[in-house]
C-alpha cells in the first residue's frame, strides 16, 4: 500500500470525523502519472449527486503531455466507486451543515487506485493556532531529549 499522492493539509484545516476508502475511476495515463508521483488533491473535495460520487477539482496531469488528446482535462471530476449505502451516508453527511467530505490521500492496493477519504468539519482559525503551538512544543521537548542524551 504505497502512497501516490497525499493532502498534507487536511488534518491542519479539518476535524477529521469518519473516514471512508473509495475506489476511483481513471484513464490510463492518469494511473501512470499517479505512479509517477504526480498530481494534486489540493482544494479537492467530493460531491454526491444521485446515486453517484464524484472527486472534484483533484489535478491529475497526463503522463506523456505531447502524446495527450488536446481535449483532456486534468481536473476532471472522476466517479469514485462506493457501494449505495456508502453513498447514502455521505449524502446524508453532505447534507448536514458544516461538514463536507475531503480526500486525504491516493494510493495503490494490489494494482487498484484507491482513495482516502473523510468527512469533516472545518477548524476555526483558534482551532489552528492551537494545532501549531501543540507541534511546535512537541518540537521543542524532542530536541531538548536528544540534546540530553
Amino acid at each position: 500500500m504505497a502512497n501516490l499522492v497525499d493532502n498534507k493539509k487536511v488534518v491542519f484545516d479539518y476535524e477529521i470525523l469518519d473516514s471512508y476508502e473509495a475506489g476511483v475511476q481513471l484513464l490510463g495515463l492518469e494511473v501512470k502519472s499517479l505512479k509517477k508521483g504526480q498530481g494534486s488533491l489540493k482544494g479537492a473535495y467530493v460531491i454526491i449527486r444521485g446515486e453517484e460520487a464524484f472527486l472534484v477539482n483533484a489535478n491529475i496531469p497526463p503522463y506523456q503531455p505531447a502524446n495527450t488528446d488536446s481535449s483532456y482535462d486534468p481536473e476532471r471530476p472522476r466517479r469514485l466507486l462506493l457501494t449505495k449505502k456508502e453513498i447514502n451516508i455521505l449524502g446524508s453527511k453532505e447534507q448536514e451543515k458544516g461538514l463536507t467530505i475531503v480526500p486525504i490521500s491516493l494510493y495503490n492496493k494490489g494494482d487498484k487506485v484507491k482513495l482516502r477519504l473523510a468527512v469533516a468539519r472545518g477548524k476555526k482559525k483558534y482551532d489552528k493556532r492551537e494545532t501549531i503551538k501543540k507541534r511546535e512544543a512537541k518540537r521543542e521537548i524532542g530536541r531538548t531529549l536528544k540534546k540530553e542524551y
